[in-house]
């Protein structure tokens, strides 16, 4: 296993310079990701990137550190890692098929966290090849937050490794619980938050330069605008929350968001739940949440 250990990340034009250069592999059959593991060892959870995060995607401030925002730490590995040699394809035209992450204890502003990103499986899938990539965040030496990235590079032909499985069920009963609205402008202010400043979220005409009508709200923006809706407003002790993308939200649009009811009575709470369209007819991201609430 290599370790490659980052200090102070690159600017996100560099990232981004990286990524289109990237566009030059021509990878044959891979059978197995190469063993890497790329580290930030210590990452301050900084007071003002946590509340611009939150008002971005609909936290209050009394919840404390969003659930999905230690994710936007392992961004920079992330991209370091589509630009180097150990990823075999192309960053552009891969696909964020689902998500998953898990606290396993409280996160507080002011934390310092040892943040680290490795290759993880490959799967077989009818468009093209599935993989992953496995993060995992310490505090102190203990874990307390970890979470996979599964992608998707469509047109693969002949994909190795075991089929991929959704992980979630469509059996089950969900009602309306309210509605939101993607501003055009959201996917350039999630991208100065968050750092993810991939043109096809940016505007309708940096987005049809890549095949989209127009511009698509993140999916780790609507999944975060979700949950800001589904949790309670205050600070998590633990939770989980399982994601697979569906369909994109096409940017200015309005989303409505499904869910089982919520019961009320001991923890932890549970939930299934989906973003649709405005017309609630089609998907654009279903999901699977549990959580405890912290003492």
């Amino acid at each position: 296993m290599t370790t490659i250990e980052i200090t102070t990340p690159r600017h996100a034009a560099q990232l981004y310079a990286g990524a289109l250069l990237s566009s030059r592999k021509r990878p044959g059959v891979v059978k197995s990701l190469k063993a890497v593991t790329y580290v930030r060892p210590e990452v301050k959870l900084d007071a003002a990137d946590v509340a611009a995060y939150a008002k971005v995607c609909g936290f209050r401030p009394e919840a404390g550190v969003p659930l999905l925002y230690p994710q936007m730490l392992t961004f920079p590995l992330a991209m370091e890692f589509f630009a180097s040699e150990y990823c075999p394809w192309p960053a552009m035209g891969t696909v964020h098929l689902a998500n998953r992450v898990h606290q396993h204890h409280k996160l507080n502003v002011g934390d310092v966290l040892r943040v680290e990103m490795r290759t993880g499986e490959l799967l077989a899938h009818e468009k093209g090849q599935v993989f992953t990539l496995e993060f995992a965040i310490s505090r102190d030496g203990e874990r307390v937050w970890d979470g996979t990235m599964t992608a998707l590079r469509i047109g693969v032909k002949h994909p190795v490794g075991k089929p991929y499985a959704s992980a979630l069920t469509a059996d089950v009963d969900l009602s309306c619980q309210a509605t939101f609205s993607a501003p055009a402008d959201i996917g350039r202010r999630y991208g100065l938050v968050s750092g993810d400043m991939n043109p096809i979220h940016l505007s309708a005409p940096s987005a049809r330069l890549f095949g989209f009508r127009q511009a698509i709200a993140h999916g780790l923006w609507t999944k975060a605008r979700a949950l800001a809706a589904m949790l309670p407003n205050q600070p998590l002790e633990s939770a989980e929350v399982v994601v697979e993308f569906k369909t994109p939200l096409y940017l200015p649009g309005r989303a409505s968001l499904w869910a089982t009811r919520r019961v009320s009575g001991p923890q932890p709470h549970n939930a299934v739940f989906e973003v649709r369209n405005a017309r609630g007819d089609k998907p654009h991201l279903r999901a699977q949440l549990g959580y405890t609430v912290a003492a």
